[in-house]
Formats: structure tokens, sequence, C-alpha cells
């Protein structure tokens, strides 16, 4: 039996600080990729599917997301622990919409649109890795449904992009969360760790796509790759000035790694170019070769 799709729910509140420099400027979902800006991409597609409801879930930089209520007509959320917890707090902060309901993360690129009006059942998106890889990866039993997650694994289908989850996993998955999210322990926790926790009680299949559909970019140098236009114009202020300061070209400023501060805020970033590392200090605004 069809499940009608009845929301979407976007999670937007972590900080991506491995994105950096870009999202010390601003949140990855705002960045403009291909022409498009990623998360305007993705509530596009979700109307287009039919999805009557999205909701976007706020935390880092909360403000530079209050356009789209007016712009795209999605309801906003905010996340008041983003900083202090994992995504498992971003559910908590929308659990009153999920029933049928599309759970994304803001900074998917999808080429084609993955999105329905009606879903058989719950599911988690998945691309096939061959050979060794250090995602999230997944089994499945005799009837289709997840068996095993681990991190980490070998020809493999791996956790990729968007899930949908059914009535009776949206409450169970909340009636688990509510017991446990006081614990100390679940504060650092995805939701997708609980979840593997609990593959007995929630069910769930694996969608499985051909690569070149779902795309994810956790650092700059991966999101060149997709979009070259960001070789030469990262559209980040912080990283013209470095260019400018060592007298290369944005292109020559590659592996870029973020570094954190003493209270897990983002400190600054690492990079290499020509050849030589190093250290960039959002604080005072100072290169260091390291």
């Amino acid at each position: 039996m069809k499940n009608k799709v009845d929301c979407a729910v976007i999670m937007a509140a972590g900080t991506s600080s491995r994105f950096a420099p870009l999202s010390y400027e601003k949140p990855k979902a705002l960045i403009e990729v291909r022409g498009e800006v990623l998360i305007e991409r993705q509530i596009r597609q979700l109307k287009e599917a039919g999805v009557p409801e999205i909701v976007v879930v706020t935390g880092y930089k909360s403000e530079q997301f209050s356009y789209l209520r007016e712009k795209l007509g999605v309801t906003l959320v905010h996340n008041a622990e983003y900083l202090v917890r994992n995504n498992n707090s971003s559910i908590r902060a929308a659990e009153t919409y999920l029933r049928n309901a599309y759970v994304c993360s803001a900074d998917n690129y999808f080429t084609e649109n993955p999105f329905e009006s009606e879903v058989d059942g719950a599911y988690y998106a998945a691309e096939y890795a061959e050979g060794q890889t250090a995602e999230w990866c997944m089994t499945e039993d005799a009837d289709g449904f997840v068996d095993s997650v681990t991190v980490g694994g070998r020809d493999a289908w791996y956790m990729l992009g968007h899930t949908f989850w059914d009535e009776e996993f949206s409450r169970r998955f909340k009636a688990i969360l509510g017991e446990i999210y006081d614990r100390p322990e679940t504060a650092g926790l995805l939701w997708e760790s609980i979840y593997a926790a609990h593959l007995d009680e929630l069910k769930m299949k694996i969608r499985k796509y051909a690569p070149g559909v779902i795309f994810e970019f956790d650092t700059l140098d991966e999101l060149r790759q997709f979009d070259p236009s960001y070789a030469d114009d990262a559209r980040s202020p912080i990283l013209r000035a470095c260019a400018e300061e060592l007298g290369v070209r944005e292109r020559d400023l590659v592996d870029l790694k973020s570094v954190k501060g003493a209270d897990f805020a983002a400190a600054g970033f690492t990079f290499t170019a020509k050849g030589k590392r190093y250290a960039y200090d959002y604080a005072d605004k100072s290169i260091k070769e390291c």
C-alpha cells in the first residue's frame, strides 16, 4: 500500500565546519552550485513532486534562511541545540511534522528529482561502492529490510542522500528518541546511529540509485570537481584574500581542512599552496606557514 507523502523535513542546522572556509561565511545549504542555491533546488524538486508541506530545521546562522518563508513558502523550525547535540536534535525539533515524511539533508544535490507524492514504505537512499569504503554500509535480509549497518565496508550499498519515514517508522523512532534523549551519551549521536541500534524495531528498506544521481560535498575540493566554476572563484572573501596575499590563484589553494577551537567551534582552516602548508586563523585573519 502506498503512503501519501504529507511533509518533508530538511535538516539545515549544522555548522558544516569541514566545508571551510565557505561554511564559516554562510551555511553550506545556501551556497550556489551550477547556478542554483542548494536548498532552493531541493525545495523546488520536492514541490514539483507534489509534497504539500516543507519544513526547514535551522540552527547555525539561522537568520540567513529567513527569506525562504516568503520566496518558497516553507516552514522554518529552529533547533536551539545544534551546537551541543548531533542531528538527533533536529529530528526532535521537527518531530510534530514527522508522519509520512521525507527526511533530507540540506546539502544534497540531485541531478534527477528523486521525490514522489506516494511511497511504498520507509527507505534510505543508497549508492553502491565497489571495493573498500569508509561510508555507512547496509545489508538487507530476504524481505529487503536493512539488517545491518556498519561504518566502513566493502562492495556494499552505503547511505547517501534522502530518506523516507512512513507513519509507523516515524511513530517508533520518535518513541525511542523520547526514551533516550536526555541520556548524556545520546547528545553526540547521529539519528542514523540510533536507527542502527534498533533495526529490529525500525523497519526500513534500501532505495538503490545509480552513480551520478545523488551528490554530497563535504569539502570545497569535492565541490570544485562537480562545479569547476569554484576553481578560481569560490565566492569567498577569505579565500580571495589568501590567494592575493600569497600571490597565487584560488585554484592553487587545495586540501582545505577545518581547525576546531577549544569550544569545538571553527577556529580556522589549513590548506596547501604551491607545495607549502598554511593555516588561516578566523579571529585575527592571519596566514601562517605550518
